[in-house]
């Protein structure tokens, strides 16, 4: 899920007065034994990434007042990523100009509140038999900056690698992210990231970590599960260290919290932050913008879509978070459902969208319809929110194993073949014209449930999924109006799966806005067109075109004319024909030799176009068998 650190190298630069043995300590380091001539100043070191205990290549600065110039200095501090202020333990002077010179010209180029971590080094602890962390404590206390102080003896080469790994820590591990010394409690960031991290985990949304879900978070940021031994240690010091940390056998959001404060005081920063960056989260406990947008490649011509990986992602979702298991998530559930995540996905426009029961609760199919319909028109949010909300393939993939990029349109019409499951479809014509109440049909909306919807949080899209030849397929409606007889369409409004050219059956000039839309656009396209005529239920007036509705289909070899009404029981005709339409382009041939008859009436049910496309399927497959044995017959010869 990503690299396991946010550096790609270190850069580690000592500073110090002169003889408190700087230059010593990166010579010890190298040669492994004390020089006995030591220059005024070390050339870079750059340690390779296979000797590092993080596998990060680290390059060590020495400074030399000698040598260089303050401007020198002032380049090397902003260059580095962890700065080593170096003392003598035995001079207390050098002790006094940490805070009276070097940790305030630090701040002086950084500026006060800098990220840049410190670690106070302590040299010549050979030539002392006391320790001078007494007195270095208060400072560590008054800069927050300061990560660690070594104790260390160049000449003896005492901790001299665990300066330079200590050192190393704080810039790839740093405290001051995490943890807030005066408080002794984790900071408001962090804790923030590892509650979603807790709620993630939590596949029962109960509120306690099992056994379990424990391992399986175990597994996922290091590898390999818990020894129930262990468990009941991890357990056991919880219950000891806090009235709240364990219930029912479980560990609490407290007790997770608590784990990690206890990594931290116990130097191992390390362990916080390998969970945090399986999460997503950088060095400043942001999520990463690669974590939450890998890059997507999606050519010309091309859709995306949910895959089954991430269909069943949502849908577990869904029903964690469906506390009362009634199939649909009331407004608090929606809440819950996000509160990992920024934002609420969708506002109150949703139940104009997608399915919802009566009081407008989003449904399983409404919901998987909106995920659906983000990820065909803003596919980079989908990701974020597939991000935000934990989505997990396994410990190698990112969201992109949720998303289907579809093969090109142009190809799927050459080979008269599509595996595409979400269709686009136009639905076009004059104001007025039903195309509204057409829309909310298609999501079980009748006339009379439409006239309590709010006009405000009306949007130009709906979709919804249908059972075409007994595959489930979804349609994205869009509502396009037409406002005169020189209405411009865009390419956006052209570049579809199908076409709805819909007008007023009851309306006497109606038609003509969408006769003179397809002789414009759609007469020469490819794309399949279905001509629906609404309000069906009043009476149907003769439109003032040079060719009535019906006859206009039949001279145009388009699919018969379709009636539509939204007042009372909503027939899905309509729908019906679209969808099949726009996933079956191969047979829009066939559909002009069926309209060539002058005695097909106006469709009423989806029944003769069901048999229909079933016959011409059958065709299809008979024609392909013929070709085989012909071929076999041939080859024998």
């Amino acid at each position: 899920m990503g690299p396991k650190n946010g550096k790609k190298e270190v850069r580690i630069l000592l500073v110090g007065d002169p003889g408190v043995g700087k230059t010593s300590l990166i010579l010890s380091l190298v040669s492994e034994e004390f020089p006995e001539d030591v220059p005024p100043r070390a050339e870079e070191i750059t340690i390779p990434a296979d000797v590092t205990p993080e596998k990060v290549p680290t390059n060590i600065v020495d400074y030399s007042a000698q040598e260089q110039t303050e401007e020198s200095l002032i380049t090397e501090i902003h260059r580095a990523n962890v700065i080593c202020v170096v003392y003598a333990v035995d001079d207390d002077d050098t002790i006094d100009r940490i805070t009276s010179h070097w940790l305030p010209f630090i701040q002086e180029q950084l500026g006060e509140h800098h990220l840049i971590p410190i670690v106070l080094v302590g040299n010549k602890i050979d030539l002392v038999d006391y320790s001078s962390l007494e007195i270095i404590l208060p400072i560590m206390n008054q800069y927050a900056e300061i990560e660690s102080c070594v104790e260390c003896s160049a000449k003896t080469l005492r901790n001299i690698s665990e300066l330079f790994y200590y050192a190393q820590k704080a810039v790839l591990h740093p405290t001051t992210p995490l943890y807030v010394t005066e408080t002794r409690d984790l900071t408001e960031k962090c804790k923030k990231a590892l509650t979603r991290i807790f709620k993630i985990c939590d596949y029962d949304n109960d509120g306690i970590l099992s056994d379990y879900e424990l391992n399986q978070f175990q597994r996922r940021c290091f590898g390999t599960p818990l020894q129930p031994h262990a468990l009941d240690d991890v357990k056991c010091v919880v219950g000891k260290n806090t009235t709240d940390g364990i219930k029912n056998d479980g560990l609490t959001l407290s007790g997770f919290l608590f784990l990690h404060i206890l990594f931290i005081q116990r130097g191992r920063h390390e362990t916080t932050w390998t969970v945090l960056r399986k999460f997503g989260y950088d060095d400043n406990i942001n999520l990463s913008r690669e974590y939450l947008c890998p890059r997507l490649v999606v050519p010309p011509g091309c859709t995306t879509e949910l895959s089954h990986q991430g269909y069943h992602f949502l849908t577990t979702l869904f029903e964690k978070y469906d506390q009362d298991k009634d199939g649909c998530l009331s407004p608090e559930e929606v809440s819950d459902l996000f509160s990992t995540c920024p934002v609420i996905a969708w506002g109150p426009e949703i139940v104009n969208v997608v399915p919802t029961n009566d009081v407008g609760w989003i449904t399983l199919q409404g919901y998987l319809a909106q995920w659906t319909l983000i990820a065909a028109i803003d596919v980079n949010r989908l990701m974020e929110f597939l991000a935000y909300l934990g989505y997990i393939a396994n410990a190698d993939e990112n969201q992109l194993s949720a998303i289907i990029v579809t093969r090109e349109k142009k190809l799927d019409l050459q080979r008269r073949q599509t595996s595409r499951n979400v269709f686009h479809c136009q639905v076009v014509g004059p104001q007025g014209a039903g195309k509204t109440s057409f829309m909310q049909g298609f999501i079980g909306k009748t006339l009379q449930l439409q006239a309590s919807i709010n006009k405000a949080e009306l949007t130009p899209y709906t979709i919804n999924s249908l059972q075409v030849y007994g595959q489930e397929k979804y349609v994205l409606m869009h509502e396009v109006d037409i406002f005169g007889m020189n209405d411009t369409l865009t390419p956006p409004e052209l570049y579809c799966d199908v076409v709805c050219l819909m007008y007023d059956a009851s309306h006497c000039r109606s038609f003509e806005y969408v006769a003179r839309i397809f002789m414009k656009y759609f007469a020469d396209s490819k794309v399949p067109v279905l001509v629906v005529g609404s309000k069906c239920d009043l009476p149907t007036a003769v439109q003032d075109y040079g060719m009535q509705p019906l006859q206009f289909c039949a001279r145009h070899k388009l699919p018969p004319l379709q009636a539509f009404t939204a007042n009372g029981a909503i027939r899905k005709d309509a729908y019906i024909k679209l969808a099949t339409m726009a996933a079956y382009p191969v047979y829009k041939p066939a559909w002009k030799l069926l309209c060539q008859s002058r005695h097909l009436p106006m469709a009423q049910d989806s029944t003769m176009w069901v048999k229909a496309g079933l016959g011409m399927a059958a065709v299809a497959f008979i024609s392909l068998f013929l070709v085989k044995i012909i071929k076999a017959a041939s080859d024998n010869r």
